[in-house]
């Protein structure tokens, strides 16, 4: 019987030991790959049409033109933005205007060779990705497209991809998810830039609010 207890006693020692080694071996490897899980992004392939997110002046739009030219798809769609809408707003009402996100993009396509007929920009203004989500629905359905490649910044990819799939569940459109080559980011040192950091952590957050069903 005493041997019995002190090899009990031994294997417990064991795992405990295993566990204070492997908990914080797991977390430094969940931090360590936290922006290549962020920054997931799908294999290239011919779509029906190129689906540029709002959020950034070039860096995302000019990531569109190039899969455009390069002949990945025959459409391209810029998504809208409520970019500093009260004071646009208040310019308007004095007879001021300033061209959109979207439409400085769409003058730099047509600058670039693309047609502008090809080119969508949809009447919605978005507030989040889920309503771009929504459009991307829409003009999906109403235009036949069974493909579409996303594009997006790198850490955005993630949680863009979930908000996309889940609002296209149960029709036959299939997202290619894009991170632009325009994008200084880099995922696999993400704790050593001070940029990479402000961008992660407001979006761990967020995506995690978009799998609890919150994300709007």
């Amino acid at each position: 019987m005493p041997p019995n207890s002190v090899r009990a006693g031994g294997n417990s020692r064991r795992l405990l030991l295993a566990v204070a080694v492997l908990i914080p071996g797991a977390g430094l490897y969940a931090f360590i790959q936290l922006g290549s899980f962020l920054a997931a992004e799908d294999p290239l392939d011919k779509a029906d049409a190129i689906v540029v997110l709002s959020g950034t002046r070039m860096t995302r739009q000019l990531e569109g033109a190039d899969l455009f030219l390069a002949g990945y798809a025959p459409a391209i769609v810029l998504s809208r933005d409520l970019t500093e809408g009260a004071a646009f707003d208040a310019l308007a009402k004095k007879g001021m205007r300033f061209p959109t996100e979207a439409e400085r993009a769409r003058d730099v396509y047509v600058a670039l060779g693309i047609p502008r007929d090809v080119i969508i920009v949809p009447d919605q203004i978005h507030y989040s990705t889920a309503a771009e989500a929504i459009t991307l629905r829409e003009l999906a359905l109403a235009h036949g497209w069974k493909k579409v490649i996303v594009v997006s910044t790198k850490y955005h990819l993630r949680r863009a991809r979930f908000a996309f799939r889940r609002e296209l569940d149960g029709t036959e459109v299939a997202v290619i998810m894009h991170g632009s080559r325009y994008d200084p980011a880099e995922p696999e040192r993400w704790w050593r830039r001070r940029a990479d950091i402000r961008e992660i952590i407001p979006e761990v957050p967020k995506l995690i609010a978009y799998m609890a069903g919150l994300g709007a």
